[in-house]
């Protein structure tokens, strides 16, 4: 399988900062990110991986440093020299980038790590507002433009080959312009000459990530991607993404092994069960029954502001369904627990996906999480997963030193690197897979 972590810190999360060993104070410090990254190298994942936004909502900053970061790409270039093997997939978006602009960034990234770069194709949320626009563009709109920057991009990677590199000493040729080409782009969107003012890596090129979940942006990485960051927080959910993928890249005369599903996997993990649910629960202290109640009349429009705890939810009492894609797979997961469990009020504002985030959660021990994924892997709904350490800096030291080894020792997972590049790895895990396909 394929694994990721994300260097977001979330196990520093919600009260994960206030811990006296958090290290909270070097979050703006390349050294801080670097040192999961060393760790992530040790335990031979594929890559990490940084999120980003463009922009800082401000009541999150009371209690925790919310999309607060360092610039994501600036980021993954300073780690790359500290790094050997292990990819660096930084996040750009084609909302507010300029494809030009962003090429160069990426290439030289490639560059830097010798061929570790990675680019998680986003298409933002927010941000408008720091960008001189009036509203985020619509879903579908931003799609038409993702896919114009992302061929722009890749026209612009191949505008300069590495063998128009002469650098002939005795002749005085530096490079074969003949080879290097404008690529005369004029789109609906872009208008690029190029060619572009570096030349492309002497290797295997740049592994491409994304993350939506509209039908729009599965079809989007049905022609793109390599790997999904998905947000599928049960078995079944997961399946279904998996089974739209592999249509899609069907559709677009790809193999569904080309691209590989990795949801977000939240995990709390202590040495027993108890020590696990009572570091969720401590991370997670300060959210009041009002911030829940919010929550859910904002994921599924259910007000629970004047129901009494002990009332049972229906299926009857959900409203009809928004159609909107904002927050989808929260108000499916969300409506799914209704219909199938029917929880008290109390019940379902105590459930992880109120009180965290919608990604699939593990809250236990390793042998919790390691039973859970081999299933789901088993089972062909996912093809790896990023690793989303929660609550303390245990849950990550528990995730890399305990968790990845486990599943490297049961055969899932590679014991040692065999490849230097990004795309080697996922190559690499390609070929272990035909030739065990049990």
């Amino acid at each position: 399988m394929c694994i990721g972590i994300s260097l977001a810190p979330t196990w520093l999360s919600g009260e994960g900062w206030r811990q006296p060993d958090s290290g909270i104070e070097g979050l703006y410090s390349s050294d801080f990110a670097l040192d999961t990254a060393k760790q992530a190298e040790a335990a031979h994942l594929d890559f990490v991986f940084r999120p980003d936004a463009n922009y800082l909502p401000l009541p999150v900053l009371e209690q925790s440093f919310g999309f607060s970061s360092l610039d994501a790409t600036l980021l993954m270039a300073s780690i790359a020299r500290e790094t050997a093997r292990i990819g660096l997939v930084t996040t750009i978006s084609t909302t507010f980038g300029h494809p030009y602009l962003v090429a160069r960034q990426l290439m030289s990234l490639h560059w830097l790590s010798h061929g570790r770069a990675g680019w998680n194709i986003v298409t933002a949320l927010q941000g408008h507002e720091n960008f001189g626009l009036p509203a985020m563009p619509p879903s579908d709109a931003r799609y038409t433009r993702a896919i114009e920057f992302a061929e722009v991009v890749r026209a612009l990677w191949s505008s300069f080959p590495s063998e128009a590199l002469l650098v002939d000493r005795v002749s005085g040729r530096y490079a074969d312009t003949a080879q290097i080409l404008p690529i005369k782009h004029h789109g609906a969107e872009f208008a690029v000459e190029g060619p572009m003012n570096l030349p492309r890596f002497p290797g295997p090129r740049i592994p491409l990530m994304q993350a939506g979940g509209s039908a729009k942006g599965v079809d989007f990485a049905g022609q793109v991607a390599d790997l999904v960051f998905g947000m599928t927080p049960d078995i079944a959910s997961a399946k279904a993404m998996r089974d739209q993928l592999s249509a899609r890249a069907r559709a677009h005369g790809r193999a569904p092994r080309d691209i590989r599903l990795l949801p977000g996997l939240s995990l709390y993990l202590g040495e027993t069960r108890k020590e696990a649910r009572a570091l969720f629960l401590e991370t997670h202290r300060r959210v009041d029954r009002m911030q829940r109640v919010e929550r859910v009349l904002s994921v599924i429009g259910l007000d629970l502001s004047e129901w009494p705890d002990d009332r049972r939810i229906l299926p009857s009492d959900l409203p009809q369904p928004s159609t909107s894609n904002w927050g989808r797979t929260h108000r499916e997961r969300l409506r799914r627990i209704v219909e199938t469990e029917q929880p008290t009020v109390a019940e379902l504002l105590a459930r992880p996906e109120i009180l965290s985030s919608v990604h699939w959660q593990v809250i236990g021990t390793v042998d919790d999480a390691f039973a859970e994924i081999s299933n789901w892997f088993e089972a062909g709904a996912i093809d790896g997963f990023i690793a989303v350490p929660g609550g303390a800096r245990s849950s990550l030291d528990l995730t890399l030193k305990a968790l990845v080894p486990r599943l490297a020792e049961a055969g899932l997972f590679r014991k040692a690197y065999r490849s230097a590049t990004f795309l080697g790895h996922l190559q690499d895990e390609d070929e272990t897979a035909r030739t065990n396909p049990g």
